[in-house]
């Protein structure tokens, strides 16, 4: 596992995004895993920015999301999908066709959860997983106690994370009780993983991260058995290192 430490916010999103470009560029067809709430944002303005000075072209990126909400639709201003068009697809030249989420109001959530699995797989796999952290280890929606060997699945969001997320809703009532999400192992087989985490209330997480046992109960803890991970954090977030 690589640390990288930046002085801020602001460079840790510039870092991320210029390891981001450099695959862009080295690689044929790149599949990028994404992430969302308020980590990425910064990464997704840099690498706007960077497509209007054109400096990279997205036309042949496919990008797979970790997980969406259960019972929103892509209309809903709180889903993942509404996110990553306000945030990123809608400002650079990605074809739509090629941008995947969960359908978290599919007709029958365990089939969406397999049809998923199957994209990732026909895609040839994600070559740059980006990640956060929850303040309970979670990654995507993997809540303590997911099994290591757990695919996309459905899950039970912890109250710690409903209450976390509750700050992009009018109420913590309005946050869903569950999500679709990467499984572990799915996140595990990406062949690079890029973990961004700013600030010190995540310090605590990202130190059991690199220095715990590697456990269920902390999910993020298996981020020690892959082969190709690099942590950008400021630092404030990797003070306890």
């Amino acid at each position: 596992m690589q640390l990288k430490t930046v002085e801020n916010y602001e460079e840790m999103s510039r870092v991320a995004c210029s390891v981001i470009i450099q695959r862009i560029q080295q690689l044929e067809n790149p599949v990028l895993g994404l992430a969302t709430g308020s980590t990425p944002e910064g990464l997704y303005k840099q690498m706007i920015e960077q497509y209007k000075q054109k400096n990279v072209s997205f036309e042949s990126v496919r990008t797979f999301n970790l997980d969406e909400y259960v019972g929103l639709t892509k209309e809903n201003e709180q889903s993942y999908d509404f996110y990553m068009k306000d945030n990123l697809f809608q400002h650079i030249d990605i074809d739509q066709a090629n941008t995947h989420l969960p359908n978290g109001v599919a007709a029958d959530l365990d089939k969406e959860c397999i049809d998923y699995e199957a994209r990732i797989e026909q895609a040839g796999g994600i070559d740059v997983q980006v990640l956060g952290i929850g303040l309970n280890g979670h990654i995507g929606f993997n809540e303590p106690g997911t099994n290591f060997s757990s695919r996309t699945h459905i899950i039970d969001l912890a109250p710690s994370t409903r209450k976390a997320n509750a700050r992009f809703f009018e109420d913590l009532a309005e946050v869903p009780e569950k999500a679709i999400t990467m499984g572990i192992e799915t996140i595990m087989q990406s062949k690079e993983i890029l973990l961004l985490v700013s600030g010190e209330k995540k310090a605590e997480a990202v130190s059991r991260m690199i220095k715990g046992e590697i456990s269920e109960e902390f999910p993020a803890s298996i981020l020690q058995k892959h082969p190709n991970v690099t942590v950008i954090g400021d630092e404030a977030a990797l003070s306890l290192l």
